[in-house]
């Protein structure tokens, strides 16, 4: 049996949990707050002294949901930790960074839900994956996802009898778009018969759904799936990547446009998505958009197609990873918005830091990849003014930034 042993909690650590210094390491405790005694060891830990910043959850899932890790922290030292992931990230590489407040994104407003569903007979659950389980929590209230979304569930499970296979398991993605919910069920019954589908078309539209995709199979669209970026609409084929929280999505577009020069006059955004920046961009200023992903290079391209107002977009496919554009290229810009995915973009980041471009705003998903980025500008000649994070994964311990560089 563990030895029991009694710890103080001196600081949260980056994924939420408690740590105490024990004998030449450190003991990370769940749920544990700073201040806070706990006994630890045998058959796992008990609270037995609370700190003045424990909160009572908003979810009545919390401690089972794997969806959130820090309903329990008062506001204060929420807002308090989460920025700090943005300042130790920095520090790290070396990096004392002006680190504004932290941005919070309003309650129930995350359009976007990667759910885990499972069918035993009649029985179906749909919901977040346990803490550290393969178990799923059914899903009756969630503070973070859009209303939506959540008062679709039961719907969803009807759904769920009708294309999963007895006894089988897999992933729905549920996002809400302009006009109603998309749900694709990625391992749903490939053995539909015609009639099994019309049956199911009928049922997604009794739902409101406006589009249901099957294994990968569209089975029913009832209108257009698109989103409005910077006042163009955009169709979102299946999977396509948007930002997790409308109101972040507009933050970060807002801040691009902020540190935009006056008289800029061409914009290069690189790993553009569908347009998340380079369509609010381009009402003032020319935009070449670079991305891997060909559907949505094409659904930018149909976008500004089909838009008004715009100064000239250029969407072209480019992996940027493996072929990131040289300081030579980055010469025909006034700005660089680098808004790559969770494992940073090194290769063009060193690229940047070769080049002459006035101004780079960097927007990153990752505090420990942007660091890792930003030293290489750093070294280059840039100037890092201040760094905003954006809380838009709530109750998670992930977080948004942006930085903005100028030579």
């Amino acid at each position: 049996m563990a030895e029991v042993n009694e710890v103080v909690i001196a600081r949260l650590g980056a994924k939420g949990d408690g740590v105490a210094e024990g004998a030449g390491e450190a003991i990370y405790v769940p749920f544990a707050l700073p201040g806070e005694r706990w006994r630890v060891g045998g058959d796992g830990a008990v609270r037995i002294a609370d700190s003045d910043d424990r909160a009572a959850p908003v979810c009545r899932h919390f401690l089972q949901c794997g969806g959130c890790v820090a309903q329990h922290m008062s506001p204060a030292l929420y807002r308090e930790w989460k920025r700090g992931l943005v300042v130790e990230a920095f520090r790290h590489r070396g990096i004392v960074a002006d680190v504004a407040p932290l941005v919070v994104v309003d309650a129930a407003s995350r359009r976007r839900a990667f759910l885990g569903v499972e069918r035993r007979g009649d029985a179906v659950i749909i919901g977040f994956r346990e803490e550290g389980q393969h178990t799923l929590v059914d899903l009756a209230e969630c503070p973070v996802l859009d209303p939506l979304i959540v008062a679709a569930v039961p719907g969803l499970r009807s759904l769920a009898r009708r294309v999963m296979a007895d006894r089988a398991g897999g992933r729905l993605v549920v996002t809400r778009l302009d006009r109603g919910l998309d749900v694709a069920f990625d391992n749903g019954r490939k053995d539909l018969s015609p009639h099994d589908k019309a049956e199911i078309a009928a049922l997604a539209r009794t739902l409101g759904l406006v589009r249901l995709v099957v294994a990968g199979e569209l089975i029913v669209a009832t209108g257009r799936s698109v989103v409005t970026l910077g006042g163009a609409e955009v169709e979102i084929e299946p999977g396509l990547f948007l930002q997790a929280v409308p109101q972040a999505e507009r933050l970060l577009a807002d801040m691009c446009l902020d540190a935009l020069p006056k008289r800029a006059k061409t914009v290069a955004d690189l790993f553009s998505g569908v347009g998340t920046l380079a369509l609010p961009l381009a009402r003032r200023a020319a935009v070449t958009a670079f991305d891997s992903d060909r559907r949505a290079i094409g659904a930018l391209a149909n976008a500004v197609r089909h838009a008004q107002g715009l100064k000239p977009v250029t969407a072209q496919v480019r992996d940027l990873f493996r072929d990131p554009l040289s300081a030579r290229e980055l010469a025909a810009f006034d700005a660089v918005v680098l808004d790559p995915p969770r494992a940073g973009a090194v290769q063009q980041a060193e690229r940047l830091a070769k080049s002459k471009v006035p101004v780079v705003i960097a927007v990153s998903c990752s505090p420990a990849t942007l660091a890792r980025d930003t030293r290489l500008l750093i070294d280059g000649g840039y100037r890092m003014g201040t760094v905003t994070p954006i809380d838009q994964f709530l109750y998670s311990p992930h977080i948004e930034a942006v930085a903005v560089f100028r030579r």
